[in-house]
Formats: C-alpha cells, sequence, structure tokens
C-alpha cells in the first residue's frame, strides 16, 4: 500500500508540475494583432503573412500575430495612426501613404529615382550600415512625433510604369489623363501634367470601370494580374523610375515593442530580414509567370517604357527633391545621406558588376 501510495503521489506531482507547467507557458504566450494596407488576395499580403508565420515558429509559438488585411479595423490609410494609438498593435505598410504628414516618408520606400541609382541591396545596406534605419526610426519619433518602431520588410519593386487605354510615346501623350498615383511620384506626374488621383489598390478597377481614371500605377506583374488590370486595360509599360527600389515597413506601436523581451525583438528583427529576402525571390519569379500569362492569356502589350519619358520623370523629381530639402531640413538631411553612401556603392558597383542586359542580351535577345 505504501509503494502503491507513492507512486499515485509522484504521478499527481508530474500531472501538477505538467498543468502548471502548460499554463505558465500560456500566459506567457503574446499575440499581436496587426494589420496591412493590402487586400488579402495580393502577394504583398502574403508577405506579411510569411513574417507572421516566421515570428511563431521562431518563437515557439510563444508570440503569435493576428494579421488582418487592409479595412478589417480601420481604413488601411489610417493603419500609422491607428499604431501610435494602440488601436492595432503594428502595421505592414508603406510608407509613401504618409507624405501629407512629412514629404521625408516618402525616402524611407527608396523614393523616386532610386535613390541616386542605389539598387535593394544598396538600399538595404544605406538602412543598416548608413545610418538610414536609425533616421527611419527618428523620423516616425521624433519628428512626427508617433510611438512607434520601424523595419523594412516588403521589397515590391521594381515595379512597372502603369497601365494605359492606348499607346503612350512622349510625356505629351500622358497630358490631361487622369491616373492612379500615390506618394512624391504624384506630385511629380502632376507637374508633367497628369491629372493624379490617389487611392488604394482595392479601389482602382472600381474606379477605373467608371471611369473615375483613365490610367493606373500599382505594382506590376502578379499583383496587377491579381487585380485584373488586364480586364481594363491592355497596354502595360515598364520599367518605371517611381518606384524601381520600393520598400514597405513593418511597424510596431512602442509601448508594445518594450513589453517584449528582448529575445522576442531579435525573432521580429530576423524575421522581417529573412521575410525581405526569401519572399523578394519567389515575387520575382510570380511576376515573371505573370508577364507571360498576361501576353499569351489576356492579349496585353507589354512595352518599353520610352527613354525619354523616364528622364523627364528624374529630372523633374530631382527638381521637387531639391525644392523640398530647401524648405525641410529633415528631408534634406535623409536625402543627402543617401546621397553620401551611393557615392561610394553605386560607382564600386558599376564597376565590378557586369551590366544585367549584357548576359541577359546574349542568352535572352530583347523582343520588347
Amino acid at each position: 500500500m505504501k509503494r502503491l501510495f507513492l507512486r499515485v503521489m509522484a504521478g499527481a506531482v508530474m500531472a501538477s508540475a505538467l498543468v502548471a507547467s502548460t499554463t505558465a507557458a500560456t500566459a506567457q504566450t503574446k499575440t499581436l494583432k496587426m494589420q496591412a494596407t493590402w487586400p488579402a488576395s495580393q502577394t504583398l499580403y502574403e508577405n506579411f503573412t510569411y513574417f507572421v508565420e516566421r515570428v511563431n515558429k521562431l518563437s515557439g509559438g510563444t508570440l503569435k500575430i493576428e494579421a488582418m488585411p487592409a479595412g478589417q479595423v480601420v481604413p488601411a490609410f489610417e493603419v500609422l495612426d491607428a499604431t501610435h494609438k494602440k488601436v492595432l498593435d503594428g502595421a505592414h505598410a508603406w510608407a509613401g501613404y504618409w507624405t501629407g504628414k512629412n514629404k521625408t516618408a516618402i525616402l524611407f520606400t527608396g523614393g523616386p529615382g532610386g535613390t541616386f541609382g542605389m539598387d535593394y541591396m544598396d538600399v538595404m545596406g544605406w538602412f543598416y550600415h548608413g545610418g538610414g534605419l536609425e533616421y527611419y526610426n527618428e523620423f516616425y519619433q521624433k519628428e512626427l512625433k508617433l510611438n512607434v518602431v520601424v523595419f523594412p520588410i516588403l521589397p515590391s519593386g521594381p515595379q512597372a510604369f502603369g497601365w494605359f487605354n492606348r499607346p503612350i510615346q512622349t510625356v505629351d501623350d500622358m497630358k490631361g489623363m487622369k491616373c492612379r498615383q500615390t506618394g512624391m511620384a504624384g506630385e511629380v506626374w502632376q507637374a508633367l501634367g497628369f491629372t493624379v488621383v490617389n487611392m488604394p489598390g482595392g479601389e482602382i478597377i472600381p474606379s477605373a470601370q467608371r471611369g473615375v481614371i483613365d490610367c493606373a500605377e500599382w505594382v506590376g506583374g502578379v499583383e496587377d494580374l491579381r487585380l485584373g488590370f488586364h480586364n481594363v486595360w491592355k497596354y502595360h509599360y515598364s520599367p518605371g523610375l517611381h518606384e524601381n527600389v520600393t520598400v514597405g515597413e513593418l511597424l510596431i506601436n512602442g509601448d508594445v515593442w518594450k513589453e517584449l523581451t528582448p529575445q522576442q525583438q531579435e525573432i521580429i528583427k530576423s524575421a522581417a530580414n529573412e521575410t525581405f529576402l526569401v519572399w523578394w525571390t519567389k515575387w520575382q519569379r510570380q511576376n515573371a509567370d505573370a508577364l507571360i500569362e498576361l501576353q499569351e492569356k489576356h492579349g496585353v502589350q507589354i512595352l518599353r517604357t520610352p527613354p525619354e519619358i523616364l528622364m523627364a520623370f528624374i529630372k523633374k523629381w530631382d527638381e521637387i527633391a531639391e525644392a523640398e530639402s530647401a524648405r525641410n531640413p529633415f528631408f534634406k538631411k535623409v536625402h543627402e545621406s543617401q546621397k553620401a553612401y551611393a557615392s561610394a556603392v553605386v560607382p564600386y558597383k558599376r564597376s565590378y558588376f557586369p551590366p544585367y542586359s549584357f548576359m541577359a542580351n546574349y542568352y535572352f535577345p530583347d523582343k520588347k
């Protein structure tokens, strides 16, 4: 009896310990509610869900994120303020949407013109080795007085020039057209004669069908295919210079960030960096497949953007950026930081990296 009693007691102790352990683990699990600015149908949203999955796995389930698409809690363009106010714990967004608050925001997306010729690796280098990430957080926390922390996470470019209802060859061909565009790129097109209309991605096709807009820029490739741009327009031009290295952001409420353990913070940082790289490589293949489908299945004409238009764009952007630098000290500081970093890496890469077109033309001659 004594031996049986001891066995029963030992079992009871073990069961209690297991329950206590499970309860403690459950109590330590933290769930964050975050919303994106994209519809769930977009692969941009899949960048978000990939990040969510990695955080869950890397934390062993102790840190979970509830991902929500655009509009589930607040409208798409209100996620920044909602994160600041802790209506949301965080958001998956694009800083170019906040240029109405301060135009410096566009520079943290890569900016129109591609930040002095830098590519994605150069821009990420500026973020992590050129002071860019520090400026990014300083911008939100000190310039805009928002209680958020931010990390780059979404490489959604290079983006196409856009979709049109007729062929274009010059800037004059576009004057008077009503086109969906956003951020400071919209200012460039406005200055060149566009009538610019800003709207979230999910509103573009309905607006086109009602005749509100004549042309539109969204992303290109698979994103545009999923939204059905080919059902409205048949002339698709690329490349563009308005978002050729555009970077989306992960926003987290500052108080929520401080409540996380150091390990949880590192998990989020690592998952964001992994998401940036792994999702981007998958996305580029999806874009390649999408262009084939757009042409062969839907009869879309994929056309090369005339160099004259690209040159007009970059020159006008330089004028606008110079004017903004003259009246906005923080814009000037960030813009000059990017130029200084580019002045080192761009000439080096031009010397060491073979032009992409050299081998591309050898194996796959350009048919455009």
